[in-house]
């Protein structure tokens, strides 16, 4: 289909531009609607992930939450329970556990 319509628009007439133009704006409303969106939710992440300090309460990707103890490079120490200590990677941590207790009672109004 797109290799019929770039055939049009290189042999020219009024057809040809008009379905330049239409995928110009199909490749824009893709960029607004899917590709920026999801590129600043992972900027937010990002960010997220880089402000992390002892002491701060978070939840994984698995829904295990813990206080961390200790972060080293792209490891995390999480304490789960008194002295029950698991190591993860740090990109397994999606948030924290205050913003997600609050996202689940918003859900359940």
């Amino acid at each position: 289909m797109l290799n019929s319509v770039l055939i049009q628009a290189a042999q020219g007439g009024s057809s040809g531009w008009s379905s330049l133009i239409m995928i110009v704006l199909l490749v824009a409303i893709f960029y607004f609607f899917m590709i920026r969106p999801q590129s600043q939710k992972q900027k937010k992440i990002t960010e997220f992930r880089k402000g992390l300090s002892k002491g701060s309460k978070v939840m994984t990707a698995s829904g295990v939450y813990g206080k961390i103890v200790e972060i080293k490079d792209n490891d995390v120490t999480l304490e789960i329970a008194p002295n029950v200590r698991i190591k993860i990677d740090i990109n397994f941590i999606y948030e924290s556990a205050e913003s997600a207790s609050e996202q689940t009672a918003e859900a359940a109004k």
